[in-house]
């Protein structure tokens, strides 16, 4: 089976029923994680039972994904027809090539911008970049 539809979590999670087969599974600690179920199989209220969940294992099929995990003193499972892990990632943007803008720059796009706000100032722009483009 290929890694990207299994993934393994320790930590105690707490289950919340959302209704119609919706299901939460919330990891506070030591990193925070959320799992959401759609249509989750009719016994899954039994098989969560009251106490934390631990050792959670999800794995996505074509149809159907199915979770096994440890509740109490027992090993479960449930299959839903649908799972979403969310996990928020800090600093997730500083490792993404984004766009900076130097000190030249700023300089520029603030003359642009205050040539813009004075009466007028559209049409000197316009102006001043046709006559730039030729």
């Amino acid at each position: 089976m290929s890694p990207k539809l299994r993934r393994n979590f320790s930590g105690a999670f707490q289950p919340k029923s959302l209704g119609d087969g919706a299901w939460q599974l919330s990891r506070p600690a030591p990193q925070e994680i959320e799992v959401i179920l759609r249509n989750a199989e009719h016994g899954a209220a039994q098989a969560f039972g009251a106490d934390p969940i631990v050792d959670l294992g999800i794995e996505w099929h074509a149809e159907k994904v199915l979770l096994t995990f440890m509740s109490g003193e027992r090993a479960e499972s449930v299959a839903a027809a649908g799972a979403i892990v969310h996990e928020p990632l800090e600093r997730l943007y500083e490792s993404l090539p984004l766009a900076s803008i130097d000190a030249d720059a700023r300089r520029f796009w603030r003359r642009v911008f205050r040539l813009v706000r004075i009466p007028g100032g559209r049409y000197l722009l316009k102006v001043l970049t046709r006559s730039r483009g030729r």
